[in-house]
């Protein structure tokens, strides 16, 4: 059965691919354009996210298709050792300790350590989005893309005059690896993933330097991590806390820019919901959580097969890849009811898997709560008039995995317009 990610239906609305692929035989297909087993149904995608045995991560950020020799050549420079989405046992549980340590990942650390950055920064942008009443603009490149990678450079302690070649750098990685650009956009992304690569040991070894100048680090992450190493290898390697910080600066700020867009298409898309929003923000939090189920910023996730494994009365090769298909996981009627309906008061919403799950589940899921709720809370509040400007269907950038808006195009309205009624 086709996938057909790119082109066509599947851009703007991939709902009715997901019902066919779960309603058909035991909900696992072999893509043969994709070269990819396709898993669907709720259970398998969380067995397969948590059975790190069964389903390794190597290749989970290695592209689908296969690229030209002159960018393959560029991404062989880049000798990045895998520690997070891509790394597996023995290593894995070493830089996931890591990670668990040092960044904060409960809702109370997250609001503790980082509730003033998050509110700092949205109130930035909040007021200059306010400051443009009666304008049109473009919220994804005003505001959903924006603070998620404002909060993680002030995690990170890095300047952000390195904003708009970071986001090139990690849109370009997400590019490459999961869309299907031609042979010159590939040299021209790997090219920039190296320079990306190259930017994050740099960003690092004088972060070393500095320790070795006066004895102690500062207070940012990358000074944590390098304060958790010690000096010791057998922790963590110089070059594995490159590639933590490397991982973050794309995964850190991609997902939680995406829950933004969808959360805000879908609240904007109804005036009474987003005024709803606005004079109850104790649903923000509920709302969210169906955004998450229902329009997953990641809807795709790689895996490969150590072993055979049969899912659905299907057997799956040993050394196979797979694409664990989270946003249909999200539809499964047997585990959700009216699964495409978008309900924020749904009492089963939790049951979602667009964090993942098992030892891979996204270390900075409460920091995107965090960032998203009260990005909604706070500019519902402030334009509670905001709507969306006039435009057509919903458009996506093509791509297996990230589910990513081309824009969102909204007029900025402080107040709600009063409509007109006609005389008694």
């Amino acid at each position: 059965m086709r996938l057909d990610p790119f082109t066509g239906a599947y851009l703007t609305d991939p709902s009715g691919v997901w019902a066919r692929l779960l309603a058909d035989g035991g909900g696992v297909h072999h893509d043969d354009e994709l070269g990819l087993w396709l898993i669907t149904r709720h259970a398998d995608v969380r067995r397969a996210l948590a059975d790190a045995r069964t389903f390794g991560n190597a290749l989970t950020l290695a592209p689908v298709y296969d690229m030209c020799p002159e960018a393959l050549a560029l991404v062989a420079e880049i000798d990045a050792p895998p520690t997070t989405a891509a790394a597996d046992p023995p290593v894995h549980p070493r830089t996931r300790r890591a990670l668990r340590v040092t960044f904060a990942n409960t809702t109370e650390r997250v609001e503790q350590r980082y509730g003033r950055i998050v509110r700092r920064r949205v109130d930035e942008l909040v007021a200059r989005l306010a400051a443009r009443a009666g304008e049109r603009v473009d919220l994804v490149t005003g505001f959903t893309a924006e603070l998620p990678l404002l909060v993680l450079l002030d995690i990170l302690g890095v300047p952000a005059r390195d904003v708009p070649r970071i986001r090139a750098w990690a849109d370009g990685q997400i590019a490459l690896v999961w869309g299907r650009p031609d042979p010159a956009e590939q040299v021209r992304l790997a090219g920039g993933l190296l320079e990306f690569w190259r930017y994050c040991q740099d960003l690092v070894r004088r972060r070393l330097d500095d320790h070795g100048a006066n004895g102690r680090g500062g207070d940012d992450y990358v000074d944590e991590l390098l304060a958790y190493r010690g000096g010791d290898d057998a922790v963590l390697t110089v070059a594995e806390v490159s590639s933590i910080v490397f991982n973050l600066l794309v995964a850190g700020h991609e997902t939680t820019a995406g829950l933004l867009a969808h959360a805000l298409d879908h609240a904007l898309a109804d005036p009474d919901r987003w005024r709803a929003l606005a004079e109850r923000p104790d649903e923000v939090a509920a709302f969210l959580a169906e955004t998450l189920r229902f329009a997953p910023a990641i809807d795709g996730w790689l895996r490969i097969t150590n072993r055979p494994v049969t899912l659905g009365g299907v057997t799956i090769p040993v050394g196979a890849r797979c694409l664990l298909l989270i946003g249909a996981a999200n539809r499964d009627p047997s585990v959700f009811r009216h699964p495409d309906r978008f309900d924020p008061g749904r009492p089963d919403a939790h049951d979602h898997l667009s964090f993942g799950h098992g030892p891979h589940f996204c270390i900075g899921a409460a920091l995107a709560r965090l960032e998203a709720g009260v990005a909604l809370t706070r500019l519902a509040s402030a334009l509670p008039g905001l709507r969306p400007a006039p435009r057509g269907d919903r458009v996506f950038r093509p791509n297996l995995a990230f589910r990513a808006h081309r824009g969102l195009p909204v007029v900025v309205d402080p107040a709600v317009r009063s409509e007109s009624r006609p005389a008694a």
